[in-house]
């Protein structure tokens, strides 16, 4: 049986627009894609997105809220109650249908030395907060930097890949002509394998640092290109250059200060006395017992104000607590010297390390140099001969595998010069951080 079946197609509106809505989100994807990222930028979003910077800043709100709290105790602090309740015979307590409680602290100079140590707290917090803005700046120009010199060294590895494969090619055809032995076969594919290993090594690494990346701005993996225009030159700096205390370290020095005024309040309060002052109303009612029958002037409206006077005569307690903050104190203070001698150490290291680094780099660079004549003579060769007469003793004349040879190695020379010269940026970033200019750095980069 044989038959034709017409179907009838209406357009679907929602489905027109859904389409529509997925094509400019693709849109919107390969522009973020295909976009490039400033060094700014990165810089921006990262300490914008840090976890470590967003602890910090509720350690400066908690120190905040610690010397507010500190010098709230001298406000008087209003309570409002009731203590409703029906009672038999002679009243246990009170018939107060509401009452309201004021109270405050007058006189402490234990209290002086809290609000002291609360100061000290917040500037501790807040450079913590600027140390930690500067080790996220420092990590997301560090992987920037690296991921700019990561893409570089990519495309010369691609090019190598393209050399070593044409190098092969030329080898069979030499080998199967009988011109050269299998074993130079062998080897140009030797080298075109450990090529490509060293290409997948630069594409795994890239895509650990576009990992990174993306964890330190919050943005899409393999959403940020570098822009090489947007790094600034980063100064020669030296380690016998003029330091400034870090951030790090004046922060642990301010957070021992703090301790030891707090250890001194601690020891103050059991030696000096306190006055608070003190103000309560009462609205009494006797309509739920009978208090009026036992106290003859009975009155609904009572106010009552006065001053407490508190002096320490023994307190085992307070006397231990006094001993736990000594010896926090103590710690702490530890802590910044130690702080203090390891960042000394750091400069030391690097400067060392600068040394090396930056006459590596320069060795790298005058290879790089060197590789790139060389492949200039080759070509020139290839293209207008040895100039010399054939006979005994003469040159042999170039052939296209040399050629190949010397852009593979240029190539390679040129990937050694990246090298270097990101370890020497990197020291001398580190170097920047441990000397106290950073924020010289930081400056040069927005201006940028």
């Amino acid at each position: 049986m044989k038959g034709c079946v017409y179907v009838r197609y209406r357009d679907n509106p929602l489905k027109l627009w859904a389409l529509m809505l997925i094509g400019m989100t693709m849109s919107a994807t390969a522009a973020i894609v295909s976009a490039q990222v400033s060094l700014t930028t990165v810089v921006d979003l990262a300490q914008r997105n840090s976890s470590e910077v967003k602890l910090a800043q509720a350690g400066v709100d908690k120190a905040n809220a610690a010397l507010a709290q500190s010098k709230d105790v001298y406000i008087p602090s209003l309570a409002l109650g009731s203590t409703l309740g029906y009672s038999i015979g002679f009243p246990t307590g009170q018939p107060s249908i509401a009452n309201a409680t004021m109270q405050s602290l007058v006189f402490s100079i234990p209290q002086r030395q809290y609000i002291h140590a609360a100061q000290a707290g917040v500037k501790a917090a807040s450079l913590s907060l600027k140390e930690a803005r500067e080790q996220v700046a420092l990590d997301a120009s560090t992987a920037y930097i690296e991921m700019d010199t990561i893409g570089r060294e990519l495309e010369a590895a691609r090019q190598q890949e393209a050399f070593a494969s044409r190098l092969v090619t030329i080898e069979q055809e030499r080998a199967e002509a009988g011109v050269d032995p299998l074993s130079d076969l062998l080897q140009a594919r030797l080298t075109a394998a450990q090529l490509k290993l060293k290409r997948i090594h630069l594409d795994t690494r890239a895509a650990t640092l576009a990992k990174q990346l993306a964890i330190l701005t919050g943005l899409p993996v393999g959403s940020i290109t570098p822009d090489h225009a947007t790094i600034p030159d980063i100064p020669a700096v030296k380690g016998d250059a003029t330091p400034r205390t870090t951030a790090g370290i004046e922060s642990a020095g301010l957070l021992a200060r703090s301790k030891q005024l707090q250890a001194h309040g601690d020891d103050l309060a059991g030696k000096w006395p306190q006055i608070g002052f003190g103000a309560q109303y009462n609205l009494d009612s006797d309509a739920l017992n009978d208090y009026s029958t036992y106290f003859k002037n009975f009155t609904p409206n009572n106010f009552a104000f006065g001053f407490a006077f508190q002096i320490p005569i023994f307190d085992r307690g307070r006397r231990s607590r006094s001993k736990e903050s000594a010896a926090d104190a103590l710690r702490a203070t530890v802590e910044a010297e130690q702080a203090q001698r390891q960042n000394e150490i750091q400069i030391s290291s690097l400067t060392g390390n600068l040394r090396e680094l930056d006459t590596l780099a320069e060795i790298a660079s005058l290879k790089q140099q060197i590789a790139d004549q060389q492949l200039q003579a080759v070509l020139a060769q290839l293209e207008l001969g040895n100039g010399a007469a054939a006979g005994p003793g003469t040159p042999s004349q170039l052939t296209p595998k040399a050629e190949q040879l010397a852009r593979i190695d240029e190539r390679q020379k040129f990937q050694d010069a990246q090298d270097a010269g990101f370890d020497l940026a990197k020291a001398r970033l580190s170097l920047l951080r441990a000397l106290g200019h950073m924020e010289d750095w930081l400056a040069e980069l927005h201006a940028k």
